[in-house]
């Protein structure tokens, strides 16, 4: 009977609700973030790339020659 009513209370506790909902948003802000940098990352690479190009392909003049 004692092992009954400890199961009861452990099933009936809303203590580890809270930790269970912080876990399910933190995942989500991570899927998130995660998502964001996939979709950004292809356009910031090409960008860098042009800059490289451009910047390699600009030579400053250091004298009067």
């Amino acid at each position: 009977m004692r092992a009954a009513a400890r199961l009861k209370s452990f099933a009936l506790s809303e203590s580890g609700a809270v930790t269970v909902d912080w876990v399910v948003l933190t995942a989500a802000l991570v899927g998130l973030g995660l998502a964001v940098t996939n979709t950004v990352g292809a356009g910031l690479s090409n960008l860098s790339n042009e800059i490289r190009t451009q910047l390699e392909r600009d030579h400053i003049s250091t004298g009067f020659d």
